[in-house]
């Protein structure tokens, strides 16, 4: 049995921060679950171009509010409440709205390591 605590791994390595979000990444691919885990959270008044090439992902908003734009397509509100599942790489924009950041629970297929961050494309790589 794994049991970790968000605050353990908040004051870890596990704490991943960027210009516009930290991600604390509570499982990962070291402990052979076949998905991670982390709690993101997406800074008030940002944008983010993400694009997952290489894996899928379903993000739970716990609370914030802002919006998800698929390139070429729809744009979905985000609210407390609202689960997203990038099925198809979707490449999006994500925003969290100015009044708070948005608190994000989020599950990777295949698993990450840990210390990912996207590139110019807003890829993760993939690691064999």
């Amino acid at each position: 049995m794994i049991v970790r605590t968000l605050k353990e791994c908040q004051q870890s390595p596990r704490r991943v921060v960027s210009e516009n979000w930290e991600s604390v990444r509570m499982l990962l691919r070291d402990d052979k679950m076949g998905f991670s885990f982390h709690i993101t959270t997406i800074y008030a008044g940002t944008e983010t171009h993400i694009h997952y090439k290489n894996h899928l992902e379903s993000v739970y908003c716990m609370s914030g509010y802002g919006e998800i734009e698929v390139v070429g397509g729809k744009t979905y509100p985000i609210e407390p409440g609202t689960l997203y599942i990038l099925d198809q790489n979707d490449e999006h924009y994500l925003r969290a709205y100015q009044d708070a950041p948005m608190e994000m629970a989020c599950v990777f297929n295949p698993p990450i390591t840990g210390q990912e961050v996207h590139d110019e494309h807003g890829v993760y790589a993939l690691v064999d």
